[in-house]
């Protein structure tokens, strides 16, 4: 926008464009009448003098114009204009015949402009600076302080003066007007004023209003559509736009039950409805064929003139619809589970009597080499049916964590020890341990953390059946957080078995029960930490537990370091 754009946009300066426009206006006026009298009768006025101030006031309106740009910072520029008018008008009254002059009443224009743009205080100013010029006229009449001007141009007392009476009467009259033109005219500006700025205000508090209404609008998290009687959408907010994929301009105008896919009988239903809202769980087909699940609530809109259209407020409710179902799902899996763990208990009590008794009479009974062998059989299974009821126990029926403070390192150097003196370590078996020197300290259930490291190094050990290096390493990383690893050389696993290996009863090692891993999944949960399996077929597993750091450590005692052993 450029300045000259400005200067006419500003109140001040446009109502001094006003000015000029009635000044030009009148001295054009002035012209042509002065003109017409001339030719009508001559040597009624003088004509030099007379078209002399005509010219000069359009010369002062060229200037005023050409500092407009100014008046804002120097409002005495203001008075000085209006100043001049009332002294041109005065020069006007005296050329035309003084208290006999019908010009005198041009002494309202300068007045009213004074109070339109400096209020009452230039209204009255200007008006006793008329009324004070006009008086001087009248007096410099009677007192002969114009005669000079009569001797060079004989027209100005040519017509004969009313008696001195009645001419105090005219001016007072005169001055009368003048003065309360300038307060009539100031209070009326000074009204108007206080209309203007509480206009402004109350403009400024409504567009503030409605600009916080809006932002409260796009704030909302859900979808928010306004219609008109006939369901033609006239609000659409950006949630909703986000929710169905849809820009407020291709909403605008479209029926909202069309829009948000509603049924005719929801429809039907919301147009009965008087008071209150209803409610629909329905299906959404997003513009690029992507189906989500709505919730939303529609009511009447209302007025105080009534019934103005509805209002509908949705939401995307897929995640939290998924998340429902699956906890339900959960919870039937938990109660399922229960009465599982239940009917494990109950078979392992007649079990235990039963692998008791078979072993009584194979010690007691004669037997043949056949009878024995279908004996330990038994037994064997007996005991291995036992080992899978145990641990399937422990799955379903967690202990209750007892956190205490010990050292991960002794923990895994403990358990790699047991290893090499168990059944699983074969001669081809090597297992490295990789510790700090210095106690690692982590609060957690040293039983169950122990149970961690037992079935995830037996697991590395039975996916190496030729023999293999098993590497068990404690590390320390940022914020003190501890990650146990456990490293084999085994058989690996395809992508397509990490997502179920730690589902219960998934196990691929024939002597197993298909419940190590999840149990480590379930104890390391319980923890609050974190299990990343990666593998590769053929190459090995490796199986990253990341522990959180214990609330506070205690001085630490450096032990010798431990490598290959």
């Amino acid at each position: 926008m450029t300045d000259s754009s400005r200067q006419v946009r500003s109140p001040l300066r446009r109502k001094l464009l006003w000015l000029a426009a009635v000044r030009v206006m009148t001295v054009t006026i002035l012209l042509g009448s002065g003109a017409l009298v001339q030719l009508r009768t001559p040597d009624l006025w003088p004509v030099t003098p007379f078209f002399f101030l005509v010219g000069l006031s359009y010369a002062l309106t060229a200037t005023f114009l050409l500092i407009r740009a100014r008046v804002e910072r120097c409002r005495w520029l203001i008075d000085l204009q209006l100043a001049t008018d009332a002294v041109v008008i005065s020069a006007v009254v005296l050329l035309t015949g003084g208290v006999s002059s019908y010009f005198s009443i041009l002494y309202a224009l300068p007045i009213i402009g004074a109070s339109i743009l400096q209020f009452r205080r230039g209204g009255l100013l200007v008006g006793s600076l008329s009324a004070l010029l006009y008086a001087t006229v009248v007096v410099g009449q009677y007192q002969g302080l114009f005669d000079f001007l009569v001797t060079a141009w004989p027209a100005i007392g040519q017509s004969p003066l009313p008696p001195w009476t009645l001419a105090c009467y005219m001016a007072g009259l005169d001055i009368f007007g003048f003065l309360a033109v300038a307060v009539f005219s100031g209070y009326l500006a000074e009204r108007l004023r206080t209309a203007d700025a509480s206009l402004a205000r109350a403009s400024t508090e409504i567009a503030d209003l409605q600009a916080f209404n809006q932002h409260v609008i796009e704030s909302l998290t859900s979808g928010l559509a306004t219609t008109d009687q006939h369901g033609h959408v006239l609000t659409f907010n950006g949630a909703a736009t986000h929710i169905t994929g849809l820009a407020g301009e291709e909403a605008f105008g479209r029926r909202a039950f069309e829009l948000l896919q509603l049924p005719p009988a929801f429809e039907r239903a919301l147009e009965g409805t008087v008071k209150g809202s209803r409610r629909a769980d329905l299906r959404f087909t997003r513009p690029g064929g992507r189906q989500i699940e709505l919730g939303l609530s529609a009511a009447p809109l209302i007025t105080p003139d009534g019934r103005a259209g509805f209002l509908f407020l949705f939401q995307d409710v897929t995640e939290t619809r998924r998340l429902q179902r699956k906890a339900a799902a959960q919870e039937r899996l938990a109660a399922v589970g229960e009465m599982a763990a239940g009917i494990a208990h109950e078979i392992r009590n007649p079990l235990a009597s039963m692998s008791g008794s078979i072993q009584i009479l194979r010690q007691e009974l004669p037997l043949s080499a056949e009878q024995a062998q279908l004996m330990d059989i038994v037994l064997r299974e007996s005991g291995r049916l036992n080992d899978t009821i145990k641990s399937f126990l422990a799955y379903a029926r967690p202990q209750q964590i007892s956190s205490r403070r010990f050292d991960l390192s002794r923990a895994v150097n403990d358990t790699a020890l047991l290893l090499r003196h168990g059944p699983e370590f074969g001669e081809g078996h090597q297992i490295q341990v990789h510790v700090p020197e210095v106690p690692v300290w982590v609060e957690a259930d040293e039983d169950q953390i122990r149970q961690v490291v037992w079935n995830l190094a037996t697991n590395g050990l039975r996916a190496m059946p030729g023999g293999g290096i098993l590497a068990l390493e404690v590390q320390v990383g940022a914020e003190d957080a501890m990650t146990l690893s456990v490293r084999d050389e085994g058989v690996g696993m395809p992508p397509d078995e990490l997502d179920s290996m730690l589902q219960p009863f998934h196990g691929t090692f024939a002597q197993g029960t298909g419940l190590g891993l999840a149990i480590v999944h379930r104890i390391v949960s319980d923890h609050g930490g974190e299990m990343q399996v990666t593998s590769v077929p053929d190459a090995g597993t490796t199986v990253r537990v990341r522990l959180p750091a214990p609330t506070a450590a205690p001085s630490t005692a450096r032990r010798p370091p431990t490598g290959v052993q």
